[in-house]
């Protein structure tokens, strides 16, 4: 599988990123700590993802309660040297690890946490290493200089911030400029079919200062795959029983016309709606990796068609317009 720099940070990442989030919970949600995928399944997503090619693994501190990393640091002990020397692994922190624990991006904070993923991880660097939201109580400066020392120190190869808005980046990159410290080098943040908001957010930024654009949510929760029909209830255990806040505005007459649409653009083509979901994105001259997340094994095979599907400039214009 290719693999893209991001931004200036030397360090590759593979165009499909597994997103391990839901490991031992969802996401980092307190009330689901220790539910989520089980050990078990999430070594078989881990080995079904690095066969094909899927070199780069995404987690947080706060995914399950800390359950993600500690999955992935056990899987990775399983491996020889060459998955360990290859593998490229991006975790990030802001979010509480336990029910009622401290949150929140201060430079004490941010050093003691590092510690606490290598510790799960099983490594001595973390090569990605992210704000996962904006802290507006701690200043950005403070935030960076931690971070810069992580860089220096070896312990981080490069940083990043997920879930900002166009203002907070543009404002940490001058912070970094002006203060000497190592800048956000990526941004992480939803981008799909049906949620095109950071192509006046923070792509426009990303595009301006030359950095790396990671999309996750390339299915929208679940809509992009077909599992929510009109007039249907939603199955069990899916994203709309659990977390659905940010997906009720697809809740309408204009979202299914667009999916029923591009249902049959899928079926035309001998895909998936979801493989043809992420292979659109994949085609976007601003994103350099897309994550996945996967609940089983199985459902990396919209992965494989994403990859071998090439999408003309027409044929990507014409599948956005459906849902314009």
């Amino acid at each position: 599988m290719e693999t893209r720099e991001l931004g200036r940070s030397g360090i590759g990442v593979s165009r499909i990123i597994l997103g391990c989030g839901n490991f031992g919970g969802v996401g980092s949600s307190p009330a689901f700590f220790g539910q989520g995928i089980r050990k078990d399944e999430a070594f078989r997503i881990m080995d079904a993802a690095w066969e094909l090619g899927i070199t780069t693994f995404d987690t947080a501190d706060a995914y399950g309660g800390g359950r993600s990393e500690r999955f992935i640091g056990e899987w990775l002990a399983t491996k020889d040297g060459s998955v360990r020397d290859t593998i490229v692994i991006e975790t990030k922190t802001f979010n509480p690890n336990e029910v009622g624990g401290d949150h929140g991006l201060a430079a004490a904070r941010i050093l003691r946490q590092i510690d606490v993923s290598l510790g799960r991880l099983g490594l001595e660097r973390i090569a990605l290493y992210l704000a996962h939201d904006f802290d507006p109580d701690v200043p950005q400066k403070e935030t960076l200089h931690a971070f810069d020392e992580l860089v220096r120190a070896g312990k981080v190869g490069a940083v990043g911030a997920s879930n900002f808005t166009g203002g907070q980046l543009s404002e940490a990159l001058a912070v970094s400029e002006r203060e000497g410290f190592t800048r956000y080098e990526w941004v992480q943040s939803s981008l799909s079919l049906l949620d095109l908001d950071e192509e006046h957010g923070v792509l426009p930024i990303c595009r301006e200062h030359g950095l790396g654009f990671e999309a996750y949510g390339p299915l929208a929760g679940g809509w992009l795959t077909g599992k929510y029909r009109r007039g249907g209830s939603y199955p069990e255990g899916s994203r709309m029983t659990q977390r659905p806040e940010s997906y009720e505005r697809y809740e309408n007459d204009r979202a299914y016309d667009a999916l029923e649409a591009f249902e049959r653009e899928a079926l035309g083509r001998g895909v998936s709606m979801a493989g043809l979901a992420t292979a659109w994105l994949m085609g976007e001259p601003d994103v350099t990796a897309v994550l996945v997340g996967p609940t089983r094994a199985e459902h990396l095979v919209p992965v494989r068609e994403a990859v071998a599907l090439e999408l003309t400039s027409a044929e990507r214009a014409h599948l956005r317009g459906l849902f314009e």
